[in-house]
């Protein structure tokens, strides 16, 4: 297998663990210690630790989707521009954040992420959608 079809199989795996909660595939998709840089700062999780922290992520926010606009694979490195959507449990509205993350990839598998995420949740409002699906705003 090449470098790019190693990286493209592991992406493969990952939107399965994400759109599909195959939890079981986190194992298979980073390294034994995954290091997360985001919001909170630098943690270390376990792929056990991290699998169990989607599944409870997924409880607090139902309906999760990831909406890929852009990505590069370039070595070792993965950069993506994309939206989270998930529906608000209080509300029942769909909420939405945008941003862009890098992630590093050691041996096939992730081995650290760097995001950058707007701050502030907004309302998703499905008329600025297009047939293509792209959004036009994120104002609320």
């Amino acid at each position: 297998m090449t470098e790019e079809s190693i990286v493209r199989d592991l992406f493969d795996r990952w939107e399965r663990v994400w759109h599909e909660e195959r939890y079981d595939l986190v194992a298979g998709c980073v390294t034994p210690v995954y290091i997360r840089h985001d919001e909170s700062g630098t943690r270390r999780v376990t792929p056990e630790e991290y699998a169990a922290e989607l599944a409870n992520n997924r409880q607090a926010r139902p309906n999760t989707r990831i909406v890929v606009y852009d990505y590069t694979f370039d070595g070792d490195h993965a950069w993506f521009r994309f939206t989270l959507m998930w529906t608000d449990l209080s509300s029942g509205e769909t909420r939405t954040r945008a941003g862009m993350q890098t992630y590093r990839i050691d041996g096939g598998n992730l081995s650290s992420r760097w995001p950058s995420i707007e701050q502030r949740e907004t309302l998703f409002r499905s008329s600025l959608h297009s047939a293509f699906g792209r959004t036009t705003s994120w104002s609320r």
